[in-house]
């Protein structure tokens, strides 16, 4: 085993967060060392992974983007290399970008009392070597999906079909559906995506999805932003912008939540109006839940609905009894003809990247703690995760987030001390899960994650303006967490009063 250097803080992932934690911590703790590990051999994440056709942002990104750093070109709703542009070229202005181990992917992590330090095992995918780093604070922000594997239900009889079935988590890059039959199976975010992409090459694009999503459409350039520019200097309509989506996107949240018949006849109202009266609404668009109670899916300027009323793609709703070597047989007895198959079927959620976590050699199982603020778990010292929000715009929680570690590691330093750690304070663990959707990505896997108590700062509110207040507002000595300095074993260690 080979071992590297000591930092301050270990990042972990070199995605959209991981970048803006590097950035953050260095305009904020600028005496602080850090390093950001990166499994993968490029910078960017999510963004960086998938190649399929279409890929986009499924938030604004006057929200996406990172509160420092204005976003700057037209559309609103970015296509993937656009964000993965701005994301390289963020870390390359800021200087980051020297800071980063590709091929490192971290597989375990150890905290030791005695010497208050994380010692982090990493696996390189290149050499196949094992790597040690040390640190004072190690950052995860490596997001909650699982990058290597996407989700794939069982399907009857697929490996019979004749042509090729692609999970859009492994796109090729050679796959041809030029002039063919495509069926892309799933509701999600990235079937509604695909489908107009792949309409504009393909025979025709069919959607099969066993139940209705809500889509609701918006404009690719936000019109307001468009004219803000041109009156106020960059940072200030990029804010302005920016509070504008914030306060919509809530103000949406909350109505799904009071009034949801409300905003679902306001949903299925836009869709009419997209595909006419006609068009079997209730049968394609008629979710069986409420809104927001799982992700709503955004289509810029309609897309979807264009490629639908064109005549080049269609959706039907309904379950699959069987594949065969030409195509799909349905329950209801229909058949879809297919030359190309894509599962847009979801991901699997993996928390922490799936690595091993133990404290003075306990092994740690993440469902055994309740999740502090959102970022940092009972028990678990010198520790904290980026993890964005579910009803809006992941950055906008991360952005948070990075602000509160440097707050908190300014704190350390103003106190003398080594060590912060979340206590629980006692009794049962509650049994509120950490995401509050009922997405089937969110349902098989929940169980391995943190849970979460029925108030702050113990509950995770899903709120941007609430979380500034707990975030960049709240005193850090709040009572749930203790700042300690650790001593060698044998000795009790100092309590910090605060």
């Amino acid at each position: 085993m080979a071992s590297d250097q000591h930092v301050d803080v270990l990042i972990v992932g070199a995605g959209l967060s991981g970048i803006g934690a590097a950035c953050r911590l260095q305009m904020e703790c600028p005496g602080k060392t850090f390093t950001i590990l990166e499994a993968r051999e490029a910078i960017g994440g999510t963004w960086d992974l998938f190649r399929y056709p279409g890929i986009r942002s499924d938030s604004d990104m006057y929200t996406l983007g990172y509160d420092f750093r204005p976003w700057t070109e037209a559309k609103a709703i970015a296509d993937g290399p656009s964000i993965l542009n701005y994301i390289r070229e963020t870390a390359r202005d800021y200087g980051v970008d020297r800071h980063i181990r590709f091929n490192h992917r971290v597989v375990r992590a150890a905290w030791s009392t005695d010497d208050a330090v994380w010692t982090v095992e990493s696996e390189r995918s290149d050499t196949g070597e094992t790597v040690r780093f040390t640190c004072g604070f190690l950052f995860m922000c490596s997001g909650y999906y699982r990058y290597d594997q996407g989700y794939l239900p069982e399907f009857p009889g697929v490996e019979r079909f004749a042509g090729p079935v692609v999970h859009p988590q492994h796109w090729p890059e050679d796959l041809d559906y030029d002039g063919k039959r495509v069926v892309v199976v799933g509701s999600g975010a990235t079937a509604v995506t695909l489908v107009p992409a792949m309409a504009e090459r393909a025979a025709h694009v069919t959607m099969l999805q066993r139940s209705p999503t809500y889509v609701v459409s918006m404009p690719a350039k936000d019109p307001i932003a468009t004219r803000l520019r041109r009156w106020l200097p960059e940072m200030r309509a990029y804010q302005a912008v920016r509070w504008k989506n914030v306060l919509l996107t809530m103000l949406s949240y909350q109505l799904s939540r009071r009034v949801p018949q409300v905003v679902r006849a306001g949903i299925r109202k836009g869709v009419e109006k997209q595909l006419g009266p006609d068009y079997d609404i209730d049968t394609h668009f008629n979710p069986r839940y409420d809104p927001w109670d799982q992700r709503m899916c955004l289509v810029p300027d309609g897309d979807l609905f264009a490629a639908i009323s064109s005549g080049r793609a269609s959706i039907v709703t309904d379950t699959i009894e069987t594949f065969d070597e030409t195509g799909i047989q349905l329950t209801s007895g229909e058949r879809l003809e297919a030359d190309v198959v894509i599962t847009a079927t979801g991901l699997n959620m993996l928390a922490l990247g799936g690595m091993q976590i133990s404290v003075d050699g306990r092994a740690v199982e993440l469902h055994e703690t309740v999740a502090y603020k959102g970022m940092m778990f009972s028990g678990i010292p010198n520790l904290a995760a980026a993890m964005g929000y579910t009803n809006a715009s992941w950055t906008l929680k991360c952005d948070l987030v990075c602000a509160y570690v440097c707050r908190l590691l300014g704190r350390m330093d103003e106190l003398g001390v080594r060590q912060v750690t979340p206590r629980w304070p006692g009794g049962s663990l509650p049994d509120s899960p950490f995401i509050d959707l009922t997405s089937g990505y969110v349902m098989r896997s929940i169980d391995k994650f943190p849970k979460q108590g029925r108030r702050s700062p113990w509950r995770l509110y899903q709120n941007y303006i609430r979380d500034i207040v707990l975030l960049k507002r709240a005193p850090l000595d709040d009572g749930a967490v203790e700042f300690s300095n650790p001593v060698p074993a044998g000795r009790p260690a100092e309590r910090v009063a605060v």
